[in-house]
């Protein structure tokens, strides 16, 4: 342990794009306190997620560990409790570990290392299970039956919080992290993670904010010629249960853009809030302050809506580390880092030898210019598999038995795929090389055949086009008056 132990104060968002704040360079979206801590640290703009979706990621951030390592590449796999945390190595030298909003953990109460959680889950399971439910219970909105807003059909409808501003999940979040910094003990450092659902759909501001940002000032979808070639299994897949496969609509995925936009910035709004209790407290100047995400939202882009996808709207992430007298202020770092990086990054704070662990990721204060990082979204049949060194990314989609190669330094979106160019194949087959020798090196061979990809039977989509639409009803609580004739069909009926 370090003589003067740092504190680590953990900061997410859920879904947000790396170009969703003013200090990337947006000059539509408000986000002051975020540009403020930006100006303070560094910026990473080549922040990358190992997996393209909620579970596998926010678990490769707490392991330090890729996905084909830790074992969880996609929402329903499992997650080892047995594999060492950021918050239980912390937890067993000496650090107040804690943790406040979405976890997304299976189940719900497993602590993964933390001392102690304060939960307001995406999708809300049972009461005790999870705290903002209570609180709403206590203040007399227990009738808001789905809180984070309406999902199912609505998943993509933007709509307006069923809760006042200051009710809403991330108020909460952001109230439950100040108090905790105020009755702190500071005789020992903690390790606070406060993680916000939000923008992750259904996009919901509250009242007043849902007026911040208009329909007519937002860009329309970015959809380069042949957009429709760059489109993976999985972004059709999702834009197919997802009801977004219709084809475009510019007027609902602007008005979309704009309630996305005003979530971030009531985020940024309450993410200042936490910030100032920081400083009031006196434990600023000794606390690391990491700000991210776990991926990125396409937002239209590309003809496609949600993650699952490893271009850049998808894929890249904001990542923003405060740390007086380790970080410079006002740094813009372009190399490729990954959110493996910050359980290395925290423990070298804590001062904890992170080599025992065999950790994917290096100290964010470590420059590696060229390195390449590493990203999975599920495995076999549906497998995808990226790496990237910051100039070009390469990643192949099992599914479509197909190669991507994009030059991340010919502008702000990917353009051109690059893999059937012969002046590209020197950097395609050097990237497709280093991509399987690191998953043969660490075992995992299933998508391996040599030195090429395994090849799968594609996996296609049911002949019913309404098949396996998601469906999500409320499911904490029970909302359906009994009354004959007036209950959906999805609902048990009384015999």
């Amino acid at each position: 342990m370090a003589e003067t132990p740092i504190n680590i104060l953990l900061i997410t968002t859920d879904q947000q794009r790396a170009d969703a704040m003013g200090c990337a360079g947006n000059p539509l979206i408000r986000t002051p306190t975020l540009d403020r801590l930006a100006s303070q640290g560094a910026r990473f703009d080549r922040c990358y997620t190992p997996s393209p979706v909620c579970v596998p990621a926010r678990f490769s951030l707490v392991t330090g560990l890729l996905p084909h390592r830790n074992g969880c590449c996609n929402n329903g796999a499992v997650m080892d409790p047995d594999l060492p945390t950021m918050p239980g190595i912390l937890s067993e030298s000496g650090y107040v570990t804690h943790a406040v909003g979405k976890m997304h953990f299976t189940p719900p109460r497993r602590s993964f290392g933390f001392q102690s959680m304060e939960l307001s889950e995406e999708i809300p399971g049972a009461l005790e299970d999870d705290d903002f439910l209570s609180f709403l219970q206590g203040k007399g909105f227990s009738h808001v039956h789905e809180p984070h807003g309406v999902r199912g059909e609505m998943y993509y409808i933007p709509q307006v919080s069923q809760l006042p501003a200051e009710l809403h999940t991330t108020a909460w979040t952001a109230n439950r992290a100040a108090h905790f910094l105020r009755a702190h003990d500071q005789r020992k450092p903690f390790f606070l993670w406060v993680s916000f659902i939000k923008p992750h759909p259904p996009f919901d501001p509250p009242v007043p904010w849902n007026k911040l940002y208009r329909t007519v000032d937002m860009p329309r979808p970015f959809r380069p010629e042949g957009f429709a070639d760059m489109q993976t299994w999985w972004m059709r897949h999702q834009n197919r249960y997802k009801y977004r496969e219709s084809g475009p609509d510019d007027t609902l995925a602007r008005t979309i853009r704009a309630a996305y936009y005003a979530c971030i910035s009531f985020i940024d709004d309450h993410l200042g809030q936490v910030l100032r209790v920081l400083k009031l407290t006196g434990m600023a100047d000794r606390t690391l302050v990491v700000f991210t995400s776990d991926h990125g939202e396409l937002l239209g882009d590309y003809g496609s809506w949600g993650k699952r996808s490893f271009l850049d709207p998808s894929a890249r992430v904001p990542l923003i580390v405060r740390w007086p007298g380790h970080v410079a202020p006002s740094t813009v770092v372009g190399d490729a880092v990954s959110l493996v990086d910050i359980m290395p990054t925290a423990m070298a704070a804590a001062g904890i030898d992170p080599a025992p662990y065999r950790l994917d990721g290096v100290p964010l204060t470590e420059r590696e210019p060229g390195r390449r990082v590493y990203g999975q979204l599920d495995s076999g049949q549906k497998g995808t598999y990226m790496v990237t060194d910051g100039h070009h990314k390469y990643f192949y989609s099992s599914p479509d038995a197909k190669e991507f190669l994009f030059d991340l330094t010919a502008g702000a979106y990917e353009v051109t795929n690059l893999a059937g160019d012969p002046g590209a194949a020197p950097v395609l087959q050097s990237l497709r090389a280093s991509l399987l020798t690191r998953l043969r090196r660490d075992g995992h061979t299933e998508p391996v055949a040599g030195d090429q990809w395994q090849r799968y039977p594609p996996p296609g989509e049911p002949a019913d086009p309404d098949a396996d639409r998601i469906f999500q009803p409320a499911v904490w609580t029970d909302p359906w008056p009994r009354t004959p004739g007036y209950v959906p069909d999805w609902v048990p009926r009384p015999r």
